[in-house]
């Protein structure tokens, strides 16, 4: 059985989900990348465990998370059996459902037919009564957003998850769906959006989606603060043989070019002369404004997630250092989610 550090608790810092009860690790591990049947099962375990001794209690899934979709909650159940299960109530469980799951009409989008079928796949994957967090993963402009939030308060009012959530809406949509969920009576707890130094999206707009957030106290659990891996110092010299980017998936070679790699590169000077990684740095600045409730990240080894955690050994920015960050956190396009779930 699997025995946590005692002092694992001292160290992290945790940050209050918005104006709800729930407290977060300001860093969470996420299961998108590295956890599906590709990957080494030992190392998967390593990175978990790991990351319970550090003190991040909220692990994120969702349903589609491989590849193949369903093996990153598959390898999770195993580790809740063989090594966490005692530690349950200590831990924060997310999972999600929005994207193509498996064939037919019912296989993705915000249905209440999709969503509460794939809720109930994700519990039996990872062997467990209920997850702590379920949300819808994107907007769904072919379904009825009244029928998605009910959907996800049936799963809350039913004991499948306690609490609700929704990823990737944009600011409009999520008025949309605070003014649903006060009809019918669900809270929503948390927004889970993508951002970082290169992808601002949540800043812009009027309102942005951060003031939506700020105002009706909802926290946000920010992924990709890596820009995919863009925010290490893997790509300053270029794409690398064997990299996230040579390969078909979130991160496309387009994304790195002159342009974007001058501003990675003074980003990494300005991280250096701070004495953080251009990683840790890019953490710490999605982590500066109190609307973030937690930075989500991956890994893939005990030393990467580690060297992230490391990140919160120096959260504070100076005035001159956030002018010269702003004068390269520029976008560089690379929302992918923004067409699918965020209608406008």
């Amino acid at each position: 059985m699997f025995i946590p550090a005692p002092e694992r608790y001292d160290a992290m810092t945790y940050r209050r989900c918005g104006r709800s009860g729930l407290d977060l690790p300001a860093i969470a591990l996420g299961l998108w990348q590295n956890f599906g049947e590709a990957n080494a099962y030992e190392t998967q375990r390593a990175i978990v465990l790991r990351a319970v001794d550090l003190g991040i209690t909220h692990i994120d899934l969702a349903n589609n998370y491989g590849p193949p979709p369903g093996s990153a909650e598959r390898s999770f159940g195993r580790m809740l059996a063989e090594d966490l299960a005692h530690l349950r109530d200590e831990l924060v469980i997310s999972t999600k459902a929005g994207y193509d799951m498996w064939p037919g009409p019912y296989g993705n989008g915000g249905s209440r037919k999709y969503l509460l079928a794939s809720l109930d796949q994700s519990l039996a994957r990872m062997g467990l009564d209920y997850v702590d967090i379920f949300y819808s993963h994107r907007f769904d402009e072919t379904t009825p957003l009244r029928e998605t939030l009910g959907a996800l308060k049936t799963a809350v009012e039913s004991g499948r998850a306690l609490y609700a959530g929704i990823s990737s809406y944009s600011a409009q949509r999520t008025v949309e769906a605070y003014e649903i969920a006060d009809e019918i009576g669900l809270d929503v707890l948390v927004h889970q959006p993508s951002y970082s130094m290169l992808n601002r999206w949540v800043e812009k707009g009027e309102p942005s989606l951060l003031e939506v957030l700020g105002d009706r106290g909802t926290g946000a659990v920010v992924f990709s603060p890596l820009a995919q891996g863009m925010l290490t110092d893997k790509y300053l010299n270029g794409i690398p043989e064997g990299s996230r980017a040579t390969r078909k998936g979130s991160l496309r070679p387009e994304f790195i070019n002159d342009v974007s790699l001058s501003h990675i590169r003074a980003l990494n000077d300005i991280a250096a002369g701070r004495g953080q990684s251009l990683a840790q740095m890019a953490i710490a600045w999605v982590l500066r404004d109190p609307r973030v409730t937690t930075a989500l990240v991956g890994a893939s080894s005990v030393a990467q997630l580690e060297s992230s955690v490391a990140a919160l050994d120096n959260l504070g920015f100076t005035e001159e250092e956030l002018a010269r960050i702003d004068e390269h956190a520029v976008d560089q396009g690379i929302n992918i989610w923004a067409p699918r779930s965020s209608d406008r």
